[in-house]
């Protein structure tokens, strides 16, 4: 079976303490509760909160986290 491959992860950090970070993962199948073969997450967050964030938890499939609140919504790509 193939393995997953990690095709990005980038962090950076800004001048005011906030934090932004992404990570992208090509799989072999979809992640339970997502229709795609990634695993992503997506991380903006200032003095250990997160104020925004994308991600699909096993299980859980394609959702945003708006600082406390998570919503569902639908992946469509990650390119313009």
């Amino acid at each position: 079976m193939p393995e997953a491959k990690l095709t990005l992860r980038r962090k950076a950090r800004y001048d005011d303490g906030a934090i932004r970070e992404m990570v992208i993962w090509e799989l072999p199948e979809s992640v339970p509760g997502s229709q795609h073969s990634y695993k992503y997450r997506f991380f903006y967050g200032k003095d250990g909160k997160r104020i925004i964030g994308y991600d699909n938890e096993r299980g859980k499939g394609d959702h945003k986290h708006v600082n406390d609140v998570e919503i569902p919504y639908t992946f469509t790509s990650f390119g313009s």
